[in-house]
Order: C-alpha cells, then structure tokens, then sequence
C-alpha cells in the first residue's frame, strides 16, 4: 500500500490523474543502495525502501509556477504499515535544481502520508502537508491546497476500489505476479 501511495505522490503519469498543477516531477537524485541508508537509519522507523531528493513544478494558476526540492523517502514497518514522508531543501541547496532559471518556491516544510492496515482489505490513512506557496497569501492558497488534497483521496479511493475487475490496482497486482511467479 505505502509503494501505491507513494506512485500516486511521485510518480507523473499517476499524479497527473489527481493533480491538474502539476506540470513535472520526478526523482533527480535517487540513492541506489538501500542497505546504506537503511544501516544509517536503523530499524527503529522501519525499512526503507524509497529514499532520494525529488523535483516538483506547477503550472501557471493563480500564482505563477512553482518549484520545490524536497528529500523524501518511503519507510515500511512490518505490520504493514507505511510512512510517505517528505522535507523541504533548504536555499543553500538550490544548486541541485535542474536548469538555469530558477522559479519561485513553494515550501512543503513536511509531508507525510501514513497508511495503517485495519484488516485484510482495508486501511486508514492520514495526511499532513505545512505547504508556504512563497509570496502568496495563504486564505487565498488554502481552497486550491484543499481541493488538491480532496481529488487526491477521491483518486485514491477509486484506484484501491478498483481493485477487482480491471482497475488499475488491479493491472498492477498481475503485474506483480507475473514478477514473482
């Protein structure tokens, strides 16, 4: 659940179904080696199985577009649980942006999603986003954010609902067995 979660933030084919900002994002410094981090970390916050700086940019809106750098990662916990979580770069890192112009930044100061399994088909799941839009008020950012957030979970709910028949989840976990058998 936490890898379909974290698809559906970070991936852009999956997030442009919920996500009509989005203009780009992708991983541009991935880490390899998860057995480094992860002896690094230890296993007191589960494995990690998702661990890199990521890109992200917006369309035009009611602001210009943004640009955010954030180092994220996927913990995984062995009662199944997930944590998706993510913190902002600070200034002094802007130098890992791709290209020459830079755009103004938005700030995810923290995110995180964290996924609880409460039976064998189900789940709870929370979501906790400090976003500053940079040079925005935030009562007039706030519905945008909000609304986002909603068609997030509106997607989620049909992509785990759909998990028989010929839903997307559904595709992936063939795929997967196809992987493994």
């Amino acid at each position: 659940r936490g890898e379909r979660f974290s698809n559906m933030l970070t991936n852009k084919e999956a997030r442009s179904r919920w996500d009509m900002n989005l203009a780009d994002i992708y991983v541009i410094y991935p880490v390899a080696d998860m057995v480094d981090i992860n002896a690094a970390m230890g296993s007191t916050f589960g494995t990690t199985t998702q661990f890199g700086v990521g890109y992200c940019r917006t369309k035009q809106n009611i602001v210009s577009p943004r640009e955010q750098l954030t180092l994220c990662g996927l913990q995984e916990f062995d009662s199944g649980a997930s944590i998706v979580w993510g913190i902002e770069m600070e200034d002094n890192q802007n130098h890992l942006l791709p290209g020459e112009k830079q755009l103004s930044r938005s700030r995810s100061h923290i995110f995180s999603t964290t996924i609880i399994p409460t039976g064998e088909d189900s789940f709870d799941c929370e979501y906790v986003l400090q976003l500053e839009i940079g040079n925005f008020p935030g009562w007039l950012a706030s519905p945008v954010i909000i609304e986002t957030v909603k068609g997030f979970f509106r997607y989620a709910d049909k992509y785990f609902q759909g998990g028989i028949g010929d839903g997307e989840l559904a595709k992936y976990l063939e795929e997967q067995e196809k992987h493994v058998g």
